[in-house]
């Protein structure tokens, strides 16, 4: 095969144009919501802090659901079973 055609893991050229096109309309789309929400008046500031919070809040919760296996691990249980021990519901 020549240089131009070989693509690492097999992938092909319209595979990798077909992602391409899909990433920009994810870009696009995004620039259009961050674009709808300066319009509602937030900040981009303001937007980067929700952002912050969120990704601060996923990673406590991670580290919530590590403890929680592995004390159901230690009990011998699943870990939705512990939910009622410490108020928490599943959706949580």
């Amino acid at each position: 095969p020549s240089p131009k055609s070989f693509q690492p893991n097999g992938t092909s050229e319209e595979a990798l144009r077909c992602e391409i096109e899909e990433l920009k309309q994810k870009d696009l789309a995004l620039d259009q919501e961050i674009a709808q929400l300066l319009s509602e008046g937030y900040s981009l500031e303001e937007l980067d802090k929700h952002i912050s919070l969120l990704h601060e809040y996923n990673e406590i919760k991670d580290a919530g659901q590590m403890l929680l296996g592995k004390l159901a691990v230690i009990r011998g249980v699943t870990t939705k079973q512990l939910y009622p021990e410490y108020d928490l519901e599943l959706s949580d």
